[in-house]
């Protein structure tokens, strides 16, 4: 699975990605003053950290998701993970939302999740556990692997697919992410995602 047609087809050096809808677009769930920071200090400052750290290196010219790969589970190479995930993460998220999104899905992905988890219901059950009980630093997922969707948590930058599983949707629980807005409601700001923010297009394109 890649994300790079919708949001990035450049090699290093990387461009912050413009988000995908003003914003104001998600308040009053997630306000424009979180995203002034979240995407504009946060997310850029992952883009300008990876650029700095592959200059000149051997993963010049690669692709995000090369970059990835290729420094995961690499001790010498944590910082270049790190940032690059984030990178992509971020991207992934912002992507995972619109404005007036959220609720039940429809169509293949509702099927896709009937078979799976048995219901909507219980999938959401299962997505609220994992965002809510992902200690510290993180995210949750709704991934497909082995034919079947699953919801799996990561911690810090940690991205499903370096894994083989690929990505369907994801929040990201770290701190910065919500604590504008909600402070430490974390179930709020999960359910509030589920509730009104989730884009569930983005989530069927992602299918296999």
């Amino acid at each position: 699975m890649s994300i790079n047609a919708k949001v990035d087809q450049a090699k290093a050096p990387f461009a912050l990605p413009a988000l995908p809808y003003a914003k104001d677009a998600l308040q009053p769930v997630i306000t424009a003053n979180t995203l002034e920071f979240h995407h504009g200090k946060h997310h850029n400052a992952y883009v300008t950290n990876l650029n700095k750290l592959v200059e000149g290196s051997d993963l010049a010219g690669k692709s995000l998701e090369e970059i990835i790969k290729a420094t995961h589970g690499h001790a010498d190479k944590a910082g270049v993970f790190n940032n690059a995930a984030q990178v992509w993460n971020h991207s992934f998220y912002w992507l995972s939302m619109k404005a007036g999104g959220g609720g039940k899905p429809t169509g293949a992905i509702a099927a896709k999740i009937d078979a799976s988890f048995g219901s909507y219901e219980k999938f959401r059950e299962a997505f609220v556990a994992a965002a809510t009980t992902q200690f510290g630093s993180g995210w949750a997922w709704l991934v497909e692997e082995g034919g079947n969707l699953k919801v799996v948590k990561t911690g810090n930058a940690e991205v499903p697919f370096t894994s083989g599983a690929t990505p369907i949707l994801t929040i990201d629980v770290w701190e910065h992410a919500y604590y504008l807005d909600f402070q430490n409601r974390r179930p709020d700001y999960v359910n509030a995602y589920l509730d009104k923010l989730v884009n569930w297009d983005f989530a069927s394109a992602n299918l296999k």
